[in-house]
């Protein structure tokens, strides 16, 4: 994992304080409760569970069975029994849970690192570089609005959302975070809202809606695309 994708874990603001929340597929719990929606293979999960409070859980997610048990292997390696004992795997859809009324505003923070084209593996790859279409794009694009989408609605009050990719495609980058403002901004939703944070770190690019770290410009770091939102009910914020 390099500097980038570090980078883009470190960018979720992680709940300070202790607060109540629900179950999601049974798993009961009474303490801030963090989401890594599409966690395989491990590494920002690390990065998360390393920086979390005490009294924090953390929810590290993978559809990908196959993905899901070596998510597993890594967090069984690299993280201490107390620590690992509060990282729980699991495999659902992130993008259907959000259809359930009962899973929304669960989690304090949710980090997105969303499937994605991923052009710097695709070129390093011959397989991957053969089964590319020119439609794979575009289908990654309504995969990764599902995912941010769902998980705006997944997210609680004051909570911190990091949507990211490793494409250099801005509909999969810009395009998915700007429709999530356009739906979810505070002149279009009557309830909650959506607003921007951008993330703090100064290498790459600033976008219109995040920041884009290019191998080129960042000492081969990335390509990684950052962007970061808060939830609120408040519509004077």
């Amino acid at each position: 994992m390099d500097q980038a994708s570090i980078l883009a874990a470190l960018s979720l603001r992680l709940p300070e304080t202790h607060q109540a929340t629900a179950d999601i597929e049974n798993y009961q719990v009474s303490s801030p409760l963090i989401l890594d929606a599409c966690a395989a293979p491990g590494g920002k999960t690390l990065v998360i569970a390393s920086k979390m409070k005490q009294d924090t859980e953390l929810l590290a997610n993978e559809l990908s069975s196959e993905r899901r048990r070596r998510l597993s292997e890594v967090l069984d390696k690299h993280l201490p029994a107390d620590l690992r004992d509060r990282v729980r795997v699991s495999g659902f859809d992130a993008a259907a849970a959000a259809g359930r009324q009962s899973e929304h505003d669960r989690f304090a923070a949710i980090l997105l690192d969303a499937p994605c084209s991923s052009e710097r593996h695709i070129l390093q790859s011959k397989t991957a570089l053969e089964k590319w279409t020119p439609a794979r794009p575009r289908n990654l694009v309504q995969r990764e609005w599902s995912l941010l989408s769902a998980s705006f609605l997944l997210l609680g009050n004051d909570g911190s959302l990091v949507y990211s990719t490793c494409s250099i495609n801005p509909d999969e980058n810009d395009g998915v975070a700007g429709r999530l403002l356009k739906k979810y901004g505070k002149q279009n939703y009557s309830g909650d809202f959506c607003i921007l944070d951008k993330p703090d770190f100064t290498i790459g690019e600033e976008t219109e809606f995040g920041r884009f770290i290019l191998p080129d410009t960042s000492n081969g770091a990335g390509p990684m695309y950052v962007a970061r939102f808060k939830k609120s009910n408040n519509n004077e914020v």
